[in-house]
């Protein structure tokens, strides 16, 4: 079924609309987290503890300061938008399976005695979702827009090497995995082909 104008516009709004709040909310949970001497990074994941397993979720919505949000904000509110833009339900369904995927991979392989919080894990599957999406979907224009963003967001994939002890290269590396495998999971239905009698 053909998308029409409206409808292009109607999704453009909501997924412009949801990106705005979540990045709002991630800067209003770190005023939180400031204004209560950083109690809030209390629900960071620390590896290999299995009652850390309940902050995986809580964990890619906290950040360890204003420098750490406002770096994660950008890139989020323009992937999300642009992968939100497939349609809410799908999106959601990406962001839950990326999120989960990141947070074990970091409470499986994080160094002992850490603390890993922030939306990066996010950021990197979104990017490793919209990379492949066009392919696995086999829509040309959204394979468009996965060259677009590899030639805007290529320089991501350093994030993935351990090359800074006080970044969480493990949250990158399982949420850009996680972004990969949520494109197959979650592929659009293909149209059914018209047949032809003789």
């Amino acid at each position: 079924m053909p998308v029409t104008r409206t409808s292009a516009t109607a999704r453009a709004v909501t997924a412009g609309v949801v990106m705005l709040a979540w990045v709002a909310l991630l800067w209003l949970l770190e005023g939180i987290d400031t204004a209560t001497g950083h109690s809030l990074d209390t629900y960071g994941v620390s590896p290999r503890e299995p009652a850390e397993l309940a902050d995986i979720v809580p964990s890619a919505f906290l950040h360890s300061g204003w420098e750490h949000v406002a770096s994660n904000s950008v890139p989020l509110l323009v992937l999300g938008f642009i992968a939100a833009l497939g349609g809410t339900g799908r999106f959601a369904a990406v962001v839950l399976t990326v999120i989960v995927t990141s947070g074990l991979g970091v409470w499986l392989t994080a160094p002992a005695h850490t603390v890993t919080l922030g939306a990066s894990g996010v950021v990197f599957g979104l990017f490793g979702y919209l990379l492949v999406r066009g392919f696995v979907d086999r829509r040309p224009v959204d394979v468009v827009v996965g060259v677009v963003i590899a030639a805007v967001y290529g320089s991501l994939l350093w994030g993935v090497l351990p090359t800074d002890s006080g970044i969480s290269w493990q949250g990158h590396l399982f949420g850009l995995v996680g972004g990969v495998v949520a494109a197959f999971v979650f592929r659009r239905p293909r149209e059914p082909q018209g047949y032809v009698t003789v």
